[in-house]
C-alpha cells in the first residue's frame, strides 16, 4: 500500500485499455446503424447518432499514440495531431448536443427554438474549432509529445489555453447530455431495451466527464509548479476508452436487444405452432414445402397459413355443442377462462377429424360454425395440445351426462 501511495502511476499503467478497443466497439455500433441511416437518411436523428458514431470512431484512431506520430511524420509539423484531435473532440462535443437536441424533440417539433439551438451549437463548437488551431499557430511547441502534450505544454503561452479550451468545451458538452439523458431515463413508458441503452450512455459521459475532470486537476498543478501528470497520462486514457466503450453499447443495445427480441419472439411462436401443425399434417397428408433460405418470419407465416388452409374444411364438421360442453368442462376443471377456450377448441378439433374420418365429405361445400375466433387463437390451441392429459380430461367430463358438468355461471 506504500508504494501504491507513491506511486500510482506505476498502478495505472497496468490499468491500460488499447485505443482499438473502443474503436472496434464504436466502428461495430456504426456498422449496425448504418443501413438504417442510409435507409432513412432525411431522419435527422439517424444522422446525429451517426455523426456522433464516426467522430468517437476517429477521435480514438487519431488520438492513439502510434497515429500522432504518422499525423506528425506525414506533415512535418510537430504536435499538429494536437489541434487536430481536439477538433474531433471538438466535433464530438457539438454532435452529442445535437443529438440530444434532435432526439428529445423528435421530427414533429421544428420549432424556431429548436433550429435556434441547433444553429447555436453548431456555431458555437465550429468557432471553439477556429479558435483551436489559431491558437496552435501562435503557440510555441517544437517538441514532440504523443502521450503528456497537455501537462507538457501546460504553461506554454497559447498552448496552454488551447488545452484549456478543448477540456472546458468538452466538459461543458458532457455535463448538458449526461443531465438530459438521466432525466430521460426516469421518464414513464419507456422499452426496457432504450432504458439501458440511456443508462449506459448516461455512464459513459459522466466518465467522460471524470476524463475531464482528471486532465484539468493535472493541467492546473502544472501551473502551480505541481506534478500530477500521472493523472493525465496513466489516469485519464483508460477512463476515456471504458466511456467510448460504453456509449457504444448504449447506442447498439436498444437496437441488437429488440432485434434479438423479436428473433425469439418469431422463433418461440414458430415452436408453439408445432403440435397443432403436425396434427394438420396427419389430415392434409403433407406439411410445409422446405425452403433453405426462408426467414423466420416467412416460415412462421407459412405454418400460420398452412393451419388455417387446414382448419377452414374441417369447420363443417365441428359439433359446436360439443365446444359448449367442452369449455363448461374446463372451467369446472378449474381452468382459468383463455386456456379453457383453448382445451375447448382443441377437443372439438380432435372431434372433428374424427368425424371427418368416419363420413365422406359431401359433393358440394357446406357452410360450417363460425371459426373466426378459433382461426385467431392457434397459438393457445397449439401450446393446449402440449398437454394431452388435460384434453383427455376435458374430453371426458364433457361426454358425461349434463348434470355431472358443474357449470360456472
Amino acid at each position: 500500500m506504500t508504494l501504491l501511495a507513491l506511486n500510482p502511476s506505476g498502478f495505472l499503467s497496468e490499468f491500460y485499455i488499447s485505443f482499438w478497443i473502443p474503436t472496434a466497439v464504436l466502428t461495430a455500433a456504426l456498422v449496425i446503424k448504418l443501413p438504417t441511416i442510409i435507409r432513412l437518411w432525411r431522419d435527422p436523428l439517424l444522422r446525429a447518432v451517426g455523426g456522433l458514431l464516426l467522430l468517437a470512431c476517429a477521435v480514438f484512431v487519431f488520438c492513439t499514440p502510434s497515429t500522432i506520430a504518422g499525423v506528425n511524420r506525414l506533415t512535418g509539423v510537430p504536435n499538429i495531431s494536437a489541434p487536430w484531435c481536439y477538433s474531433l473532440i471538438t466535433a464530438f462535443c457539438g454532435s452529442c448536443l445535437l443529438l440530444i437536441i434532435t432526439w428529445r424533440n423528435g421530427l414533429s417539433d421544428r420549432s424556431a427554438a429548436t433550429r435556434r439551438a441547433m444553429r447555436w451549437v453548431i456555431s458555437v463548437y465550429s468557432g471553439v474549432i477556429l479558435a483551436l488551431w489559431v491558437l496552435f499557430l501562435l503557440a510555441d511547441a517544437p517538441e514532440e509529445r504523443l502521450r503528456d502534450l497537455d501537462t507538457y505544454y501546460a504553461t506554454t503561452p497559447f498552448m496552454r489555453e488551447e488545452i484549456l479550451l478543448y477540456l472546458v468545451a468538452h466538459a461543458v458538452a458532457c455535463l448538458i447530455t449526461s443531465r438530459l439523458i438521466w432525466n430521460w431515463v426516469r421518464t414513464e413508458g419507456l422499452d426496457a431495451w432504450l432504458r439501458w441503452g440511456l443508462k449506459l450512455l448516461g455512464a459513459g459521459y459522466v466518465l467522460n466527464l471524470i476524463f475531464d475532470a482528471v486532465k484539468l486537476v493535472a493541467v492546473v498543478a502544472r501551473w502551480f509548479g505541481q506534478d500530477l501528470d500521472w493523472l493525465s497520462t496513466n489516469l485519464a486514457p483508460p477512463v476515456a476508452a471504458l466511456s467510448a466503450i460504453l456509449i457504444a453499447v448504449g447506442f447498439i443495445l436498444p437496437h441488437a436487444g429488440q432485434y434479438l427480441h423479436d428473433r425469439w419472439r418469431v422463433r418461440l411462436a414458430h415452436r408453439q405452432l408445432r403440435p397443432l401443425y403436425r396434427l394438420m399434417r396427419t389430415v392434409s397428408g403433407e406439411g410445409v414445402p422446405f425452403v433453405l433460405r426462408s426467414t423466420p418470419e416467412l416460415r412462421l407465416t407459412r405454418r400460420e397459413t398452412f393451419i388455417r388452409d387446414v382448419l377452414l374444411p374441417l369447420a363443417r364438421h365441428i359439433d359446436t355443442g360439443l365446444g359448449r360442453r367442452s369449455h363448461d368442462a374446463a372451467l369446472a376443471l378449474g381452468h382459468p377462462p383463455e386456456r379453457a377456450r383453448a382445451l375447448a377448441s382443441a377437443v372439438s378439433i380432435l372431434d372433428a377429424i374424427e368425424t371427418r374420418a368416419r363420413t365422406p365429405e359431401p359433393a358440394e361445400p357446406a357452410d360450417g360454425p363460425d371459426t373466426t375466433c378459433l382461426l385467431q387463437e392457434i397459438g393457445a390451441v397449439s401450446r393446449a395440445l402440449r398437454r394431452p392429459d388435460d384434453i383427455e380430461a376435458v374430453r371426458a367430463r364433457a361426454a358425461a351426462p349434463a348434470e355431472s358438468v358443474a357449470v360456472h355461471e
